[in-house]
């Protein structure tokens, strides 16, 4: 069985301000990574991104980049419960995830954004890891979070990118 994500969200803004809000490490660093980010997500780029809830600046490896069209990107992989679960242990593992985000203008002027995360292993504590990542973002944003929370880039920012910043509502 091959683990894998993927999650969609429609926001009420043209593809390129959507696009823009997740390249540019000053607006992702707004609603997303609360620790900041360090790097703009381009092809070939390491950035740096990190969590105020979660201290300890990881690297996010860009491998590809199509402007306003996808992302894709790769970050440690973790195995294991979290460790915010009692009695869990997470531990890095040896290997990457790969996240692809794909960013497609609708008819009606929103964007659709779809979030796939794979490449996990098939054993256990890649199977526990995983399930978490698509239930909530656990030790250190997304390298231990969620395909959901990655939804969360949007999600969390649908209102703010869809209304100006802070007063619109996003589309469904």
């Amino acid at each position: 069985m091959e683990l894998k994500f993927r999650v969609a969200a429609r926001i009420a803004k043209p593809v390129h301000e959507v696009f823009e809000a997740v390249a540019d490490p000053k607006t992702l660093s707004e609603y997303f990574t609360t620790g900041g980010a360090d790097g703009r997500l381009e092809t070939g780029a390491t950035v740096t991104w990190d969590f105020a809830d979660f201290p300890g600046a990881f690297p996010v490896y860009v491998t590809e980049v199509v402007k306003d069209e996808k992302i894709v990107l790769e970050w440690q992989a973790s195995e294991g419960e979290p460790h915010n679960v009692e009695g869990a242990e997470q531990k890095d593992s040896d290997y990457r995830t790969k996240v692809t985000m794909r960013f497609k203008g609708l008819d009606d002027g929103r964007t659709l954004v779809e979030i796939a995360e794979e490449g996990w292993r098939e054993n256990q504590g890649a199977l526990s890891a995983s399930g978490h990542r698509c239930c909530a973002r656990s030790r250190r944003g997304p390298s231990t979070g969620s395909t959901c929370a990655r939804a969360c880039i949007f999600s969390c920012r649908r209102t703010d990118i869809a209304g100006g910043v802070a007063n619109g509502a996003a589309g469904r």
